[in-house]
């Protein structure tokens, strides 16, 4: 098995989209209302416009198992209004919409993307790869712990948004050319 990371390309926009419809119809069947409508969630048209922006920025990635593709991460240097300060914004990379397809949960596709996101910290020379995670999706919390991740802070109650549950691992902590720390949630790699 070869994975490969790439930059995410226009064509690559309904593929994204697959993955997100398909992982939420995971979680779902699982109890959780991440990405739904009820959630709060981004509607799939929004998520599509969303990708669709930072692909063409130059944010999103593909990771390809033996040329097909198993996931996707965006990577960029912003966040929801208030979920982090401008300070822990300037020092870090900010990790959203990672998503594995679910034939290659177990393949240890979320720890190369994760582990290419802190790649691209470290180019950048910022310190940090942060995220916001769904805040009450328990079993993602602890998949981003198994992943090397400490769970900095809930947001406030000045956020809005469904995913105020904040994540940050040092960028230095990922050895180059490693994919990470193993967990024992396959399912979401």
């Amino acid at each position: 098995m070869t994975t490969r990371i790439r930059r995410a390309q226009p064509a690559d926009l309904g593929t994204i989209c697959r993955l997100r419809l398909q992982r939420t119809g995971w979680l779902a069947a699982r109890g959780s209302d991440q990405w739904t409508r009820e959630g709060r969630g981004l509607p799939i048209e929004s998520f599509a416009r969303a990708v669709d922006h930072a692909m063409r920025a130059g944010e999103t990635w593909i990771a390809e198992v033996d040329g097909e593709a198993a996931g996707t991460i965006t990577v960029n240097e912003r966040a929801d209004d208030g979920l982090w300060s401008p300070g822990e914004l300037a020092d870090a990379v900010i990790v959203h919409y990672m998503i594995v397809d679910l034939r290659f949960a177990g393949l240890h596709v979320g720890t190369t993307l994760l582990a290419h996101a802190a790649a691209l910290a470290r180019s950048r020379r910022r310190t940090w790869v942060r995220l916001d995670a769904w805040t009450t999706n328990a079993e993602l919390h602890a998949y981003y712990r198994g992943a090397g991740f400490h769970l900095a802070r809930i947001a406030g109650p000045e956020v809005s948004g469904p995913s105020a549950a904040l994540f940050e691992r040092r960028a230095e902590s990922w050895l180059p050319g490693y994919a990470g720390a193993t967990s024992q949630l396959q399912a979401y790699r």
